[in-house]
């Protein structure tokens, strides 16, 4: 099977199997309101999902070194059919959806990341930061699309089966992997081999580890905001009185925000190539913490101001995403790929599930006696200003490589 077509086929299961990636975020005023959640509650909802992916990926990852990432895949998109549709149908209260949320975790694990190990083992060499990028594309059009059909689906037929969507989209995904993708064998290499959660080589690979500590930031602040923007909107929207349009719903913005942040992320990959992919992603953090810092006290002034804030804020956050993945892998030995990919996705997914429950307790903290403010969300956004300093730390102490393919590229 060509590159194009091996591509093509893992984009488009990725597509399938984020198609309710996010219909939790996208539902989840819905239920604050049923279940009586508080903001802290309702962050560790979100957060497990997280958390569970974080536990499980250090060894589901690393197998993609020893087996076929093909069985891992198969394995992750059938338990996150399962969680899904055990969510849609058992969930009546924190806990359960406590559990199915983490188990949920523990399919993307099996799917995320060795989807993109099989995709990066068939493509390699200059255009192989291009193939994660076009992946990174199809899971972020796919995410954004999954609020506005969450939602939708939510409004027309309860949100029962606007959670369900997603496990349909996985178990498409499964038949089409399955069917379609060829077996690959890992490839052999001459230095022996680790045991399995042995990561030390990948953490002495300064390279790969700077970027993965600007993947851990940056996945905290990524995932706050997409986790939380439904909430931020809707309060807006309430404390400000007034009527909002049918195409500025805070699910469509959301919808619109990752659409936006899936352009950011292949053109902000392509920008690292032109201008060198260290000096770029360090820039685009520092005018991301410029932004954490503001948009929270945006929610005083208007919907529509804070729209747009969302929305180049979201841009931001975007613009590097590919970029630091890309830079985790191409900094990866022959052999090492997924551990490397292991500690990479394990640092990101850590900060995707202290971000969603740090921004939950703090808005509970800064929140007055009848309910969260303008102040209490300026706060709880302008923590991540202070955590996405790590990123530029990181790069100025590691000083990773660029890769193959970046204009003036530089090695470590």
């Amino acid at each position: 099977m060509s590159h194009v077509r091996i591509v093509a086929l893992v984009c488009l299961a990725q597509t399938l199997a984020q198609i309710g990636a996010y219909s939790i975020p996208a539902l989840l005023p819905s239920f604050i309101d049923e279940w009586s959640l508080t903001n802290t509650e309702a962050g560790w909802v979100i957060g497990m999902f997280y958390a569970g992916y974080t536990l499980s990926a250090p060894v589901l990852v690393s197998l993609t070194d020893r087996v076929d990432p093909k069985r891992i895949y198969m394995f992750g998109v059938a338990t996150t059919t399962f969680s899904a549709l055990g969510y849609a149908y058992f969930a009546d209260g924190f806990w359960w959806a406590v559990m199915f949320r983490t188990l949920w975790g523990v399919g993307w694990a099996g799917t995320y990341m060795p989807g993109l190990k099989a995709l990066s083992d068939f493509v390699e060499g200059p255009s192989q930061s291009r193939a994660v990028a076009a992946h990174a594309a199809s899971v972020g059009i796919s995410g954004a699309a999954s609020f506005l059909i969450s939602g939708t689906i939510a409004a027309w037929f309860g949100w029962r089966w606007g959670v369900a969507i997603g496990g349909l989209g996985t178990g498409m995904a499964f038949v089409l992997m399955a069917m379609f993708l060829p077996s690959r064998k890992p490839v052999p290499v001459e230095e022996p081999k680790t045991a399995l959660l042995d990561f030390r080589p990948a953490l002495r690979n300064r390279s790969a580890l700077a970027y993965s500590l600007g993947y851990c930031v940056h996945t905290w602040e990524m995932n706050t905001l997409r986790a939380w923007v439904v909430v931020f909107l809707a309060f807006i929207a309430v404390n400000q009185g007034g009527g909002v349009s049918d195409w500025l719903t805070p699910t469509a913005v959301a919808t619109a925000m990752g659409l936006l942040g899936v352009w950011a992320s292949v053109s902000g990959n392509e920008l690292a190539r032109k201008f060198g992919r260290r000096r770029y992603i360090f820039i685009v953090m520092l005018l991301s913490m410029a932004t954490a810092s503001v948009i929270g006290f945006a929610s005083a002034i208007s919907y529509s101001v804070a729209t747009v804030v969302v929305l180049i804020y979201a841009a931001l956050i975007w613009a590097d995403s590919s970029s630091l993945t890309a830079g985790a892998v191409g900094s990866a030995l022959p052999g090492q790929r997924g551990a490397i990919m292991a500690v990479h996705s394990t640092l990101g997914y850590a900060g995707g599930f202290v971000g969603p429950l740090a921004m939950g307790m703090i808005l509970d903290m800064a929140s007055g006696p009848g309910g969260a403010t303008p102040f209490a969300w300026g706060v709880a956004f302008m923590h991540i200003a202070f955590i996405m300093a790590v990123g530029p730390l990181a790069l100025w102490l590691f000083k990773p490589a660029d890769l193959e393919g970046d204009r003036g590229t530089r090695r470590g």
